[in-house]
């Protein structure tokens, strides 16, 4: 870290300690959150803790009745997950790569996020992990993909294998048990790098058509509103016309999605704007409804309005009100839908990877929950499913939560695990 970056990094500790202090008692999270006033802070509180990774025998702590160990080690951080039907697991290793630093914070924030290992140079690959002898640990390891720009998600239809690069999404022809593809594949969609630059795709019940999750470029707009086009939003691409169009928009960063069945719902995980506390606004979790606009840049949850933003009155009007609170900068990306019977103890509901905050005086997130549905729709308080990734002090962090999936075997979860380096596998115990 360079002198001023240092100096910066010190500037924005005292205020942390002050802001922890203020910091309120109750979690923002549920169907009706108590969400805090806006503070607007003007220098973002920035606390991370440093990326320690686990040591030999160490592995996360699972609820009671479960048991968990690594299907997959000694990757280079690891982001999502897919399954394939013959049972192969794949993985995308991507990170965040650092740009000019813009000013003085900037420059902290690169050093701080640089210490937890969440900038650097990224992997562009996706790799290939086969569990033959079906022990729930993976014997084979193959580079499926590689020289990628920021892979991410992932899809297969009909002998067509779909990357969500950073910058649009990427077909290929795949044949049934291959280990390795080639080519440069065909660009179907464009997409604007820089900012949130993950990009999740999921595919419709019907085959038809694959949507893909595309992020912001910044906190709120602040490089203008023609920056952000085509952005904070869910894209639906039609399959067989390959026409792309915004499905959904004002989702700051919606990452993780999955299909609720008893509805056919679509249901996303999104990341809200920060500077303006700890607990406001909260993530969340909601239904994700064609041309619905859920508030972003302007308002946040049930309309609240953010006076940093120029205002568009109508557009707050008509915007939609969440479903589900997560609390403030749980940073909530993976999501997955988990069937009853799936693990003991717990029924139907939503599986969320909290990857954890940076920008709050007390953290939060960095474990694996579950919110419990009923007839399609949330029903009762999160429940801990992974926990343990972070130490007691908050200083170090051994693993942070992202992407998760249902097993090939249907009694299984796996997760991703981008300090770690690991596939964690839960299972009954």
């Amino acid at each position: 870290m360079d002198i001023m970056a240092k100096a910066a990094s010190v500037v924005g500790g005292a205020m942390v300690m002050l802001r922890k202090r203020q910091a309120p008692k109750q979690v923002a999270m549920g169907g009706t959150p108590a969400i805090p006033h806006a503070r607007s802070q003007g220098i973002m509180t920035l606390k991370m803790p440093t990326a320690q990774g686990w040591a030999d025998g160490q592995v996360p702590t699972t609820a009671p009745g479960l048991a968990v160990n690594a299907f997959a080690r000694d990757l280079l951080h690891p982001r999502w997950i897919e399954v394939l039907p013959n049972g192969d697991v794949l993985v995308a290793e991507a990170l965040q790569e650092a740009g000019p630093p813009r000013d003085l914070m900037d420059r902290a924030a690169q050093a701080t996020m640089r210490r937890a290992r969440a900038l650097g140079k990224s992997a562009n690959r996706i790799t290939l992990w086969r569990d033959a002898d079906g022990d729930g640990v993976a014997e084979e390891r193959h580079v499926f993909l590689e020289n990628q720009r920021q892979p991410f998600g992932m899809a297969l239809v009909d002998g067509t294998f779909y990357v969500g690069n950073t910058d649009g999404i990427v077909a290929f022809d795949y044949t049934d048990g291959a280990t390795n593809l080639t080519g440069p594949g065909r660009k179907l969609v464009d997409f604007k790098p820089g900012g949130h630059w993950t990009r999740s795709l999921i595919v419709s019940p019907d085959k038809t058509k694959i949507y893909a999750g595309v992020g912001s470029l910044t906190n709120i707009a602040d490089e203008g509103f023609a920056a952000e086009e085509g952005r904070a939003c869910i894209w639906e691409l039609d399959l067989k016309t390959e026409k792309a169009r915004v499905f959904a928009s004002g989702l700051r960063n919606a990452v993780g999605t999955a299909w609720e069945p008893r509805t056919g719902a679509l249901w996303t995980v999104v990341n809200e704007r920060d500077g303006l506390g700890d607990e406001t606004p909260p993530d969340y979790l909601t239904r994700v409804k064609d041309g619905g606009f859920y508030g972003w840049p302007y308002s946040y949850w049930d309309r609240i309005v953010d006076d940093r933003v120029p205002q568009d009155p109508i557009a707050v009007a008509g915007s939609t009100v969440p479903d589900y609170a997560l609390g403030g900068h749980t940073a909530s990306l993976g999501l997955c839908w988990m069937p009853d019977g799936t693990l003991p103890g717990f029924g139907e509901g939503m599986v969320i990877g909290q990857h954890g905050s940076w920008n709050r005086a007390t953290l939060s997130g960095y474990k694996l929950i579950f919110v419990p549905f009923k007839n399609g729709m949330p029903d009762g308080m999160p429940r801990d499913i992974l926990t343990g990734f972070l130490s007691p002090d908050e200083r170090v962090s051994y693993g942070r939560p992202v992407g998760v999936t249902v097993g090939a075997d249907g009694k299984s979860l796996l997760m991703a695990d981008d300090v770690g380096d690991v596939i964690w596998r839960v299972t009954a115990a």
